[in-house]
């Protein structure tokens, strides 16, 4: 089994940032990606961000250039370091793991950004 724990969100106004993290745990052998995701109330959950084994990384449009991904292999950790937040940032925040052909979430973890 594995277990993905998120951490580091919370209330912060326009313009702030936030770092959140997420450890994975458990019966772990190779992570292929490791990904952050976010759902607002009333809207489909979207990717954020996400980097590969080889530390390849990939953004959504809206927070490329304010938002930064990297990954602790080994603490089987990634961060999403969240700058010059906008309140449509504003959302629960996912990690997912990906272990062969297996997807492991987190439960969340809530950012909300004031204007």
């Amino acid at each position: 089994q594995v277990q993905v724990l998120e951490s580091g969100g919370g209330l912060v106004q326009a313009g702030g940032s936030l770092r959140l993290s997420c450890a994975a745990s458990g019966s772990i052998y190779s992570i292929n990606s490791m990904g952050w995701y976010r759902q607002a109330p009333g809207k489909q959950r979207e990717l954020v961000a996400v980097i590969f084994g080889g530390g390849r990384t990939d953004y959504e449009d809206s927070v490329r250039g304010r938002f930064t991904i990297s990954r602790d292999n080994a603490k089987n950790t990634v961060y999403l370091q969240m700058n010059s937040l906008k309140p449509e940032d504003t959302a629960v925040y996912h990690c997912k793991v990906v272990i062969s052909d297996r997807q492991y979430w987190g439960q969340g973890t809530q950012v909300t950004v004031s204007s």
